[in-house]
């Protein structure tokens, strides 16, 4: 896992981002919370390494934006609301739906997801909700090679303006 910054003592205010993604060198969730924001967290791919890695979080932020990915989408973003973790069903305090429109007008058709999937990024969706309040989202992305010309441009401006309205609210 690499987190830089801790938060506290740096003079950071609580109108922060963390953005999140899984290790892997051929990992588009990795590569894009690496290019949104130098203050990243890269979780170990098995269950119980994803919970020690969020346990381990000593930051406050006031939004967690976690990147996954589904080999099923094509040029497309799925926006989870809710993950089960251990029995328990956790859901996203922020607004998706504002989430859903910066992803269409930076050009990406985006959907809401109500349904928790049964895979490692619903488990640290979980984790995420629970630690962070629900001011968490999973995001999840195409790899690679299914994500298409200037996927990552458009959602770093999708995630600007959706970060904006965030920490506007």
């Amino acid at each position: 896992m690499r987190e830089t910054g801790s938060g506290e003592g740096t003079g950071r205010d609580m109108s922060s981002t963390l953005f999140m993604g899984f290790k892997g060198k051929n990992n588009l969730s990795c590569l894009l919370a690496g290019q949104l924001s130098r203050e990243c967290c890269l979780l170990t791919n098995s269950f119980s390494g994803v919970k020690k890695d969020i346990e381990s979080i000593d930051t406050a932020y006031d939004c967690v934006i976690l990147f996954g990915i589904d080999k099923n989408l094509t040029g497309i973003v799925r926006i989870e609301r809710t993950a089960e973790t251990d029995g328990i069903r956790y859901s996203s305090v922020l607004d998706l739906e504002k989430a859903a429109e910066a992803f269409h007008a930076a050009g990406l058709a985006a959907v809401i997801s109500e349904a928790p999937t049964a895979y490692l990024c619903n488990e640290a969706y979980g984790h995420l909700l629970r630690k962070f309040s629900g001011r968490a989202v999973l995001i999840h992305i195409p790899t690679m090679k299914n994500a298409g010309e200037g996927f990552t441009e458009k959602v770093q401006q999708a995630l600007g303006s959706f970060e904006a309205e965030v920490h506007r609210g």
